[in-house]
């Protein structure tokens, strides 16, 4: 049966085996999210998990691949202005105030449409449990040729009972990683988790993140197939607000990846509209990312 298996995936492309993130140094390392991985993405706060989250859920779904996303942190309404900034290039601020210049209108509108043909549904629960979500992603999933689920973010949801254990909150961390971890092989998707990273992150010379800093439980850490720790020098709000090409570099560190080989990839984070984007050789600056978005056609539009 193995060597079966490996003789009809001989004659796949590396992306027919595996969800795309969009980002091709990633991809080669990964080759792919796989069916059953559990993928965990940890940066501190303000770093943009979230909009890098986004930013995996649109390629995949771009690329054919239906996506289930579980935001416990924001509304949909939140997660919808994010996904029209990233997509469009107008400002989340500018979106979010409703301030929109006339030349960006035809921006939004292509970008709406592209949006609304891709396969991402967002459920927005507080307080959700991982066995909800394994309930919610399979009915949600059910049928489609390819998908991934994405939480945001891993110490927002329940517990399993539903209620907060007193005696140790590692204990509770460690049930739901290990949740998230039986859903990716139960469904046979790809399950991507969002964590936070210990603060005590903060307190050390060297800052760049480990992964012995993922919060709360060394379970995480266990569970995951694969760990991508985010690191930039600036956060989000800075980045967002910089007068100067509001670029900020990310350093993606595949620090964990149980099939295959760890690397550090350089990635610029676009803090006016949210998105991370690989940049190749030759853009190198603000102007240069939205020239290679639009040569590359970025999400799709």
């Amino acid at each position: 049966n193995l060597y079966r298996e490996l003789a009809e995936n001989a004659n796949k492309s590396e992306t027919e085996l595996g969800v795309e993130t969009g980002f091709p140094s990633v991809d080669a390392a990964l080759l792919g999210l796989r069916p059953g991985q559990m993928i965990v993405v940890g940066a501190r706060p303000g770093v943009g998990k979230t909009s890098f989250a986004l930013n995996l859920a649109v390629q995949a779904a771009a690329k054919g691949a239906s996506v289930a996303f579980f935001s416990l942190e924001m509304s949909k309404t939140e997660i919808a202005q994010r996904l029209l900034a990233a997509s469009s290039r107008v400002s989340l601020t500018s979106i979010r105030s409703a301030k929109i210049a006339p030349d960006d209108w035809p921006r939004l509108a292509a970008a709406s449409s592209a949006i609304s043909n891709l396969d991402v549904m967002i459920d927005d629960t507080p307080g959700i449990t991982v066995t909800e979500i394994r309930a919610k992603a399979r009915r949600m999933l059910h049928g489609k040729k390819k998908g991934v689920v994405i939480i945001d973010y891993l110490q927002l949801l329940s517990p399993p009972s539903g209620q907060r254990r007193a005696d140790s909150r590692a204990t509770e961390v460690s049930e739901m990683s290990r949740g998230i971890k039986i859903m990716a092989k139960d469904l046979q998707v790809p399950v991507v988790a969002l964590s936070q990273l210990n603060r005590t992150l903060e307190n050390r010379t060297d800052k760049r993140p480990q992964l012995s800093d993922l919060r709360e439980s060394g379970a995480i850490e266990q569970d995951a197939d694969i760990v991508i720790l985010l690191d930039r020098s600036m956060n989000e709000e800075e980045a967002a607000r910089e007068k100067r090409p509001d670029i900020g570099v990310t350093n993606l560190i595949i620090a964990k990846n149980r099939s295959g080989s760890l690397a550090d990839i350089s990635l610029t984070f676009v803090g006016s509209s949210t998105k991370f984007v690989e940049v190749v050789s030759g853009y190198d600056d603000a102007d240069g990312i939205a020239k290679q978005q639009e040569e590359t056609g970025a999400y799709a539009q």
